[in-house]
C-alpha cells in the first residue's frame, strides 16, 4: 500500500478549507491521537484539550505536508510535539543518569503472565511523569533513544535510564496487582 498518498485526496480537500473533508481527517485520526495524548499525560481533560490544539496545528500547518510521509504519521509526531512542550511546562522531572545509578537492567527471559490491556494502562499512569513519557515515547510511539534525547533535551543514557525505570516499576505494580489478587481469591 501507497502510505504515502493515503487521504490524499482528502489532505488537498482541507489544504482548499473543505469543513466535511478537515472533520472526515479529524474522524480517521483524533480516536488514536487521543490515546497518544492520553498515555502522555495521563489526565482525560489535558489530553482532550491537547488534541483539540493539535488538530488546530494540524490544518494551520497541513500546507506544509508534502507527502514524504504517512498522513498519520505526520499528525503523530504534531500530537507528540504538543504533548511534550506540555509536559515541558508542566516540568516533569527527568532522572539525569548519574554513577549512583547507572545500572541498566536487562529484560527477563521467564515468561510474563499475560494481563489486560486495562490493567496495563492502570500501572502505565502510576508512573512517575517521566518515566510514562519516555515509555510511552519508545515502547509505544516507536522513538528511539537518540530521538527521545534529542526531543526531551536529556542524554541517550538518561532516556535509557528513565525506560529501564520505567519496564521495571511497570513489572512491579503489575506484580503487586497479582498477587492483591491472589490474596483476595485466598481469603
Amino acid at each position: 500500500m501507497d502510505y504515502q498518498n493515503t487521504h490524499r485526496k482528502i489532505i488537498e480537500a482541507c489544504k482548499s478549507g473543505n469543513r466535511s473533508s478537515q472533520y472526515e481527517l479529524y474522524s480517521l485520526y483524533s480516536r488514536a491521537m487521543y490515546n497518544v495524548c492520553l498515555r502522555m499525560v495521563k489526565n482525560e481533560m489535558d489530553a482532550e484539550d491537547l488534541l483539540q490544539n493539535s488538530f488546530v496545528d494540524v490544518f494551520s500547518k497541513l500546507h506544509t505536508f508534502k507527502y514524504d510521509a504517512a498522513v498519520g504519521a505526520w499528525i503523530k509526531r504534531i500530537v507528540v510535539n504538543n504533548c511534550i512542550n506540555f509536559l515541558k511546562k508542566k516540568r516533569i522531572q527527568l532522572d539525569e543518569l548519574t554513577e549512583r545509578n547507572d545500572t541498566v537492567y536487562v529484560e527477563s527471559s521467564r515468561a510474563e503472565p499475560a494481563y489486560s490491556v486495562d490493567t496495563i494502562k492502570k500501572a502505565l499512569f502510576q508512573l512517575p511523569d517521566g518515566y510514562r513519557v519516555v515509555f510511552s515515547l519508545y515502547a509505544m510511539e516507536g522513538y528511539d533513544h537518540g530521538e527521545i534525547a534529542s526531543i526531551l533535551n536529556v542524554s541517550e543514557a538518561t532516556s535509557k535510564s528513565q525506560y529501564s525505570r520505567a519496564k521495571r516499576k511497570i513489572r512491579d505494580l503489575l506484580a503487586e496487582r497479582e498477587h492483591q489478587s491472589k490474596r483476595r481469591l485466598a481469603d
